[in-house]
């Protein structure tokens, strides 16, 4: 993902007359750079302290707790932060599972015992976005049960019964009929080298999966389009089973032709113009807002539909949106700028500016 938003920032460089110098390092974020010998000679905090600074991708918290780092936020009345809405995503992939399921009633029982069994893929029992996806999807199925005040996360195992601690049997009903919905099998997916979101683990386990539960695997779900994958072409994709993923990864977005079911887009795109067009604002001395919410004068305006604002955090999130058979040719070339923002500010009155890139690695 993070690849795919940098990416997508130098296409939008040419929208908003930015130049980009990049670098990796321990952390995510763009900043404006100056040329003047003066700063370049004065220390980092006295050079850098009132330039504008857009943390991206991933958002300053504590690692442990998962609370905002407000300090990095308020770095100077010019700092904000870009990425996407992790929960949002979340429901997005899982109404999505559930809307194909509704849709596809009449033969998506593969077995006619009445019950939609589903699997799971989980990448990182400990990560937010796992975390939030499984939540997501268990909560749309009507599969999750709550535990400390919020859904459960955690992975079943087995569940051939419908018995698991971690999730419920759910009741669906569909033209007048009820279908019972039942999270036959879940788990971390981490090889024996303790990497998570593993894919070939993944691989492994549809294969373990389909030997236990055979025709009772309605829908597989994972918790990326890595997995998501690996799974498909392993499994999913010659038995006909619809398979959902998230990142709408180019592979996965094609594969939605074949039968894979679809895929949740965090709207890199988007991400990548917010970054620079915040930049942008700044150093021109305009309202943050412009082109944002406001249109520009060359017309670039995003609607409320692909981006929000928090004010109290600082930050400005991508809406995530559903791939499915249904529009994934709209999501097939990852390397066009959104169309709404693609209109080129007149470089008479926005001179081209020098944006630092410094990119984490882990």
């Amino acid at each position: 993902m993070r690849k795919k938003v940098v990416a997508m920032m130098m296409a939008a460089a040419l929208v908003v007359s930015t130049a980009a110098c990049g670098s990796s390092g321990s952390s995510s974020s763009s900043k404006s750079e100056s040329n003047t010998g003066s700063q370049a000679a004065a220390t980092s905090e006295v050079a850098n302290k009132d330039k504008p600074l857009v943390w991206f991708n991933r958002q300053p918290s504590n690692s442990s707790t998962g609370e905002l780092d407000k300090t990095a936020l308020n770095f100077n009345k010019d700092t904000y932060y870009v990425g996407f809405d992790a929960n949002q995503g979340a429901e997005v992939q899982g109404q999505m599972v559930k809307d194909y399921i509704e849709k596809n009633i009449d033969k998506i029982d593969r077995n006619g015992d009445g019950v939609i069994g589903y699997v799971l893929a989980i990448g990182d029992i400990g990560h937010n976005d796992s975390i939030a996806r499984t939540r997501g999807v268990r909560k749309a199925l009507g599969t999750g049960v709550e535990k400390d005040g919020e859904i459960n996360s955690a992975p079943t195992g087995t569940n051939t019964d419908g018995k698991a601690a971690e999730v419920q049997d759910a009741e669906l009903e569909v033209n007048g009929k009820k279908y019972v919905v039942r999270e036959l099998a879940s788990q971390e997916m981490k090889n024996s080298a303790g990497a998570t979101w593993d894919a070939a683990t993944a691989g492994n386990a549809i294969g373990t999966w389909s030997s236990s539960f055979g025709d009772s695997i309605d829908v597989v779900v994972s918790n990326n389009d890595g997995m998501g994958m690996s799974m498909f072409n392993a499994w999913s994709k010659d038995n006909k089973v619809p398979t959902f993923g998230y990142d709408a990864n180019s592979d996965a977005v094609a594969a939605i032709a074949e039968g894979y079911g679809g895929t949740v887009s965090q709207h890199a795109d988007v991400q990548a113009y917010l970054t620079l067009r915040v930049l942008r604002n700044a150093l021109d001395g305009v309202d943050v807002d412009t082109g944002i919410g406001t249109a520009d004068e060359a017309g670039n305006v995003l609607s409320e539909d692909v981006y929000k604002y928090s004010e109290e955090e600082r930050s400005y999130y991508a809406l995530n949106a559903a791939v499915t058979a249904d529009n994934y040719k709209d999501f097939t070339d990852s390397t066009v700028v959104w169309k709404p923002v693609s209109n080129q500010l007149d470089s008479s009155k926005h001179p081209t500016k020098k944006v630092w890139l410094n990119i984490y690695n882990a």
